[in-house]
């Protein structure tokens, strides 16, 4: 039997074995801390730029389960990818998990191919900015709100007032101004999308018929398509992101944060990924 230095060398330094590092984004787009799952460039920085400094990867999966968020973190994320994936010339694969919708899917588009279970839900490619007028209540309570600025726009859409239409007006011009954004960007990077009137429309789909519209490329799992692509001599190396490496070293317990008024934040923010979520059923 012949003698081969690949039967005693660890499996990383192996050439006849394909190394494809794998990065999980999972949870909504926004800051995040102790406490709060979140996606961010700053938070992301590092193990994206880990994932591509694999000298011997082909290519970089992402795994995106997300149902959105802040849409500058989710366009900063889709930059730094595409970016990386150029100065490096890694071919990037994403899979779709439960959803990749809103800033989700913006961020899913920066890989060349897309991955989805059939009961995954993707799209969602518009614009929202949802709050409460609580102008009534104050009022009933016997509460007066004083607000005082400097220039006539600096309490827009103050909850605790009535409602101008001149401030609906702008923030209506400023939700185009992205959503064109978005458009465009989606048109870059999918160009056989179907001509459907509710591509851009907010709606959201099952991964089944994203594929269909070309939202997205083919049905099927992460493992089984690196497989077929880069055989049974493979080696998946997961790369861990800041965030969940803090939250581990943490344990995840509320003394973390230090201080009362912490929890409460933590508890607001939470309600509103947890809304975020629910929009899509899960």
């Amino acid at each position: 039997m012949a003698f081969s230095l690949n039967n005693i060398l660890p499996p990383r330094f192996r050439k006849d074995i394909t190394v494809i590092p794998v990065l999980r984004l999972s949870g909504a787009i926004g800051s995040a801390s102790p406490l709060r799952t979140g996606l961010s460039l700053a938070g992301l920085e590092k193990a994206l730029a880990k994932a591509f400094s694999v000298a011997r990867a082909p290519a970089v999966a992402i795994i995106v389960n997300s149902p959105g968020g802040a849409a500058v973190q989710s366009h900063l994320i889709h930059q730094r990818i595409r970016a990386l994936a150029t100065e490096k010339k890694k071919h990037v694969i994403v899979a779709v998990e439960d959803v990749a919708a809103s800033g989700g899917y913006m961020i899913a588009v920066a890989g060349d191919e897309i991955i989805v279970d059939p009961s995954s839900i993707v799209g969602s490619i518009g614009v929202v900015s949802a709050g409460f007028g609580f102008e009534q209540l104050i009022r009933k309570i016997g509460v007066e709100r004083r607000v005082h600025t400097a220039g006539n726009s600096k309490a827009m859409l103050d909850p605790f007032r009535p409602e101008k239409a001149e401030d609906v007006a702008r923030l209506k011009a400023m939700q185009e101004d992205v959503h064109a954004m978005f458009i465009a960007l989606v048109k870059g990077r999918r160009p056989q999308l179907a001509a459907d009137p509710d591509l851009f429309s907010g709606a959201f789909w099952s991964g089944a018929r994203a594929v269909e519209l070309g939202l997205a490329d083919r049905v099927g799992d992460l493992r089984s398509v690196l497989k077929e692509r880069y055989g049974e001599r493979l080696r998946v190396v997961d790369v861990p992101t800041e965030r969940n490496t803090l939250r581990k070293r943490l344990g995840m317990s509320a003394a973390a944060e230090g201080v009362a008024a912490g929890l409460v934040r933590e508890a607001a923010a939470t309600v509103e990924e947890r809304a975020l979520w629910a929009r899509y059923g899960l």
